[in-house]
């Protein structure tokens, strides 16, 4: 019979590719015990989106198989989502804090933002969503929250989140009419949105993601002072404007510190809807170019697909009105790649600048 240190042996075999470790080593392993010609034990990942947590469980089975005496293995995938470290004023039960981002406007960041969101909590991870464009929210129909109200503390301190589709999130567009244009200047913009990051019981989030205005103004900076942005997720179009705009974005993070975790290339290419075939009508390779020259990586490259904009509308967005779509593939790939590099960062336990290399 098999035994717990031939066990770890055999699990050490298995490498971690983000890490370039074993599994063993990196203290994944945990509560191994043998019973009547069984192996049970845990694998414990640093998120529940990990792109490679089935490949892992294979191996880890034919390892513990191979070994003499047993016959099954009992294998318990789990996780634990850890943050980084930071000198800012963490919100509490809060692991990672991502913000969403674009210099430009309409290159569909709100869409990647709460399809991002819907994906990642999907995988199992504790999800929330901020809305921090105050003078166009859009989280309200796109999550099909529309017309509902948050909750207030009785003492009127405490906003509780509206939830779906497994997501937690806030708006100002809760709070006002739908209709209603916010003429407010910088500083009210920057108080709101403190309130909407302190004031809300979110609860205990493995990841909270803010779908941030186009450019780089008062929102941008009141986030990054305020609060420890573990990373951005920059959405452009493949168009040379669009990739212009966004590339003052990925600069003005940089400046205060905030690291790039990857660049998300939205409409790569327009499938039609008849016969599927792909053009790419705001040119292609803009991204990949991008990337190069900043020494980060494209998370994902988005089609131009029209159950996205039309689900989008409805408030049901694709990933979970469509799960088994190749839309909603596109965005569970691009949550796996923003969890992998959060891990990855979380790890290095420091807080520089720094931009995410592949």
């Amino acid at each position: 019979m098999a035994s717990e240190t031939e066990i770890l042996k055999a699990l050490s075999r298995i490498i971690d590719p983000d890490f370039g470790k074993d599994i063993v080593t990196l203290g994944f392993v945990k509560d191994i015990r043998i019973e009547d010609q069984q192996a049970f034990f845990t694998i414990e990942l640093t998120t529940p989106a990990c792109p490679v947590k089935e490949e892992f469980r294979n191996q880890a089975e034919q390892a513990v198989l191979a070994l003499p005496g047993i016959e099954r293995a009992n294998i318990n995938m789990t996780s634990r989502v850890r943050g980084g470290i930071s000198d800012k004023q963490a919100i509490p039960g809060i692991a990672n804090i991502i913000a969403v981002a674009s210099g430009k406007g309409g290159v569909g960041k709100s869409t990647t933002a709460v399809n991002l969101a819907v994906a990642m909590a999907q995988s199992g991870a504790r999800v929330g969503l901020l809305d921090a464009d105050i003078y166009g929210p859009s989280i309200p129909r796109m999550m099909g929250l529309s017309g509902f109200r948050p909750e207030v503390s009785t003492d009127g301190k405490t906003i509780f989140p509206l939830e779906n589709y497994g997501v937690k999130t806030m708006s100002i567009g809760y709070l006002v009419e739908e209709n209603k244009a916010m003429i407010w200047r910088g500083p009210m913009v920057a108080s709101a949105l403190g309130q909407l990051l302190g004031d809300v019981a979110w609860g205990e989030l493995d990841y909270l993601f803010v779908d941030m205005p186009p450019g780089t103004g008062d929102a941008q900076l009141t986030l990054s002072q305020k609060v420890p942005v573990t990373g951005t997720v920059m959405v452009t179009t493949p168009q040379d404007i669009a990739l212009l705009d966004c590339r003052k974005g990925i600069e003005m993070f940089r400046q205060v510190n905030i690291p790039t975790l990857g660049i998300v290339e939205n409409m790569s290419q327009f499938i039609c809807p008849h016969c599927g075939e792909s053009s790419p009508i705001f040119a292609e390779g803009g991204a990949d170019r991008l990337s190069q020259e900043f020494n980060t990586v494209v998370l994902a490259h988005i089609p131009l697909s029209m159950p996205i904009r039309e689900l989008s509308d409805k408030g049901t967005p694709v990933t979970a009105a469509l799960p088994d779509s190749e839309q909603a593939a596109a965005y569970r790939l691009l949550a796996g790649q923003v969890a992998r590099k959060i891990s990855v960062l979380n790890s290095r336990k420091i807080d520089i600048p720094i931009i995410m290399q592949g």
